[in-house]
Order: structure tokens, then C-alpha cells, then sequence
């Protein structure tokens, strides 16, 4: 036996002596690779809008190489954490535009992965036998919030601070392991030194390797099950021989998502020179500011907290994401007992409402 390994024997010859020397201390098959990761595509991928899917993982990209950069320079200390964001903002060499491709781009992936998650639930996607790769993607969705939630607590602006007491007051109040669930998140009985720290800790390295780790899964399902095909009036999708009209991933479909990314750039630079983000008040923790609210994927959390109480909001909230996060299986169940029903469009129609509308009214509410 070689020292390449048994398999060696089966790879195909290389034509260079670099390919050779490669092949030799890496025995991969590369044209076997090629053929397996270049699976033949649905024909309605060619149109860009349903191509949400890769979307967040291009911004995910943008988060991790930015966020990199801002880390050399910020500080996660109560003392110094918002004197370095004035520094990355007024000092350091683009700086205020890296911050604001940082944040753009949050924004972005929350609403990209909301987006992709309403277009796979009311065409069904969620359906067997991908009901794990949904339950994935509802761990995304809820990871890519709290994303989002413990960046800009690291600013330790006002809202930075008193929105950490909020979500330390909606944690404690969770049945059974609500104290000890805000005891770890704040490192204390209320937001302190160590709040931030914690924050930090999480927002570097246990949510980005939760989103890897799930990403990962959640392509790998992708693979295995192929992507879920759709047929629409108006087009013809199926050969003489009544097979579906696919094309291939290289280069076509890989074409569209590396021009999705150049559209998302260009997009993030004009909102990032166009809108830069601002530095707000430093935190306080002696004064309470008379308004103050969440990011915008927040909004509606806030207005039902206010309309219902913190037990009431906090149970239902969660009884929300968990029948979210099972909806496959109950979905199944409906159609079971109801071959016809359409019980899933119509729960998601009123539930995409009664978010729209809480939304809106804590986004134009006074207070």
C-alpha cells in the first residue's frame, strides 16, 4: 500500500506537477467533488428573488470580516466600551464606515433570514422530509435576533443599557429557569461589569459559531434533499421526456449569487455613506430615559409587552416560537385529519398581520 492512503490508486492522474504534489498530500477525487457539488439546479432559481436563501450567508460573511476589524479597536469595558466606539467613529481610519457596514448589514441579514423564512413557510417548503432543515432555519432566525440584540448592547449607549435591563426583566420572568437564565446572562442580579463582558463573550464567539454550526447543517440538509421545486402557469418547466428543466450550479446559479453579493455591497456602502450610523448618549444608569426603543425587529415585542404585562407577553412569546418551531409536525397532523386544508396559510396570513401591525404602531407611537 502507498503512502497516499488505499484510495489513492482511483484518483485520476493530474496533468501538472503541482497538481500531482497536491493530490499526493490531499487524496481527493476532484473531479468526483466537482460532480457532486454541482447538482443541477430548480429552473425558478433563475429569478434572483428566490435566491433569499443565500442572502443571509453573504451577510453573515460581511458581519464576521467587519466585526473582526471593529474588534481590534473596541474595548468591552463599562469604563471604556462607548469611549472606544467614539474612537472607531471619530478617529481611527475609516472607522465610521466600517461600523456602519457593520450595522447595515445586521439589519439586513435579520430582514433577509425573515424574508426567507416567510417565502419557505406559505409555499410549503417546510414539508417533509425537510422538517429539521425549518426547525434550522427558526434557530437562525431566532440566533440572528439575539445577534443583533447583544451588538448594539455592546455600544453601551442608553438604549444599550436599558435594553439589556429589559431583556435581563423578560428573562427572569420565564417559569422554573428564568432567575438563573438572567443571573448568567447579566453576570449578577442586574446589569453591571460584568453584563457587558458576558455580551461579549456571545456576541464574538458562542453566536457566531451557533450560526456556522447551523448554517452548516442547514446546507448540508439543502444537499441531501435537494431544493424544494415549484411549477408556475406561464412557464415551461419540463422537457419532451416530462423530466424537470434544471441547470447547473457552476456557473450559472453561482453567477446569480455572486451578483446578488455585488448588489449587496453596493447597497450596503450607499446606506452605510448615506445614513452613517450616529453615537448616541453615553449609558447612564442613575437616569432612565423618558423614551427609548428597541431596534425595529424588536418593535413588536415591545408594543405586546406594553399591551399585555411581562408573565403574559414572556409565555406567549415562547409558546409562539415553540409552536413556530414544530410547525411541520402540527402542520402534518392538520393535513392528515384535512387532505385539503389550508389552516397553515391562513394561521401565517393573520400572524404576518398582527406582527405588521404591532410593528407599525410601536414604530409611530409616541411612547
Amino acid at each position: 500500500m502507498s503512502a497516499a492512503g488505499p484510495h489513492a490508486r482511483s484518483l485520476p492522474e493530474p496533468r501538472t506537477w503541482w497538481g500531482k504534489w497536491l493530490q499526493d498530500r490531499i487524496p481527493i477525487d476532484l473531479e468526483a467533488l466537482w460532480v457532486y457539488s454541482n447538482e443541477p439546479v430548480p429552473l425558478h432559481l433563475k429569478h434572483w428573488w428566490w435566491c433569499l436563501g443565500g442572502t443571509p450567508a453573504l451577510l453573515f460573511g460581511v458581519q464576521v470580516v467587519t466585526g473582526i476589524l471593529l474588534s481590534f479597536y473596541y474595548v468591552p469595558d463599562p469604563k471604556e466600551a462607548w469611549e472606544s466606539v467614539q474612537r472607531i467613529n471619530t478617529t481611527v481610519g475609516y472607522g465610521w464606515f466600517i461600523r456602519s457596514v457593520h450595522r447595515w448589514s445586521s439589519n439586513l441579514m435579520i430582514a433577509a433570514v425573515i424574508l426567507h423564512m416567510m417565502r419557505v413557510y406559505f409555499t410549503g417548503a417546510y414539508r417533509s422530509p425537510r422538517e429539521l432543515n425549518w426547525m434550522a432555519g427558526v434557530g437562525l432566525l431566532g440566533v440572528t435576533m439575539f445577534f443583533g440584540f447583544t451588538g448594539y448592547s455592546l455600544v453601551y449607549e442608553q438604549l444599550s443599557y436599558w435594553g439589556a435591563t429589559v431583556a435581563g426583566n423578560l428573562t427572569e420572568a420565564v417559569p422554573v429557569v428564568g432567575h438563573h437564565l438572567a443571573r448568567l446572562l447579566r453576570g449578577g442580579e442586574t446589569v453591571g461589569d460584568n453584563t457587558l463582558t458576558r455580551y461579549f463573550i456571545l456576541h464574538v464567539g458562542i453566536l457566531p459559531t451557533a450560526i456556522a454550526v447551523l448554517l452548516a447543517f442547514h446546507i448540508l440538509q439543502i444537499r441531501l434533499h435537494g431544493v424544494t421545486e415549484f411549477e408556475f402557469s406561464g412557464e415551461e418547466r419540463r422537457t419532451k421526456k416530462g423530466e424537470e428543466k434544471t441547470y447547473p450550479f457552476f456557473p450559472d446559479h453561482f453567477m446569480t449569487e455572486i451578483m446578488i453579493g455585488v448588489g449587496l455591497a453596493f447597497v450596503l456602502t450607499c446606506l452605510a455613506v448615506i445614513f452613517p450610523t450616529a453615537l448616541e448618549e453615553k449609558a447612564d444608569p442613575l437616569t432612565t430615559p423618558p423614551h427609548i426603543k428597541p431596534e425595529w425587529y424588536f418593535y413588536w415585542t415591545f408594543r405586546w409587552l406594553k399591551l399585555t404585562g411581562l408573565t403574559f407577553a414572556v409565555l406567549s412569546i415562547g409558546f409562539v416560537g415553540f409552536l413556530a418551531l414544530v410547525w411541520p409536525f402540527v402542520d402534518a397532523w392538520i393535513r392528515k385529519k384535512r387532505p385539503r386544508s389550508e389552516a397553515s396559510v391562513w394561521l401565517g396570513a393573520v400572524a404576518v398581520v398582527v406582527l405588521l401591525v404591532l410593528t407599525v404602531w410601536e414604530a409611530v407611537a409616541s411612547h
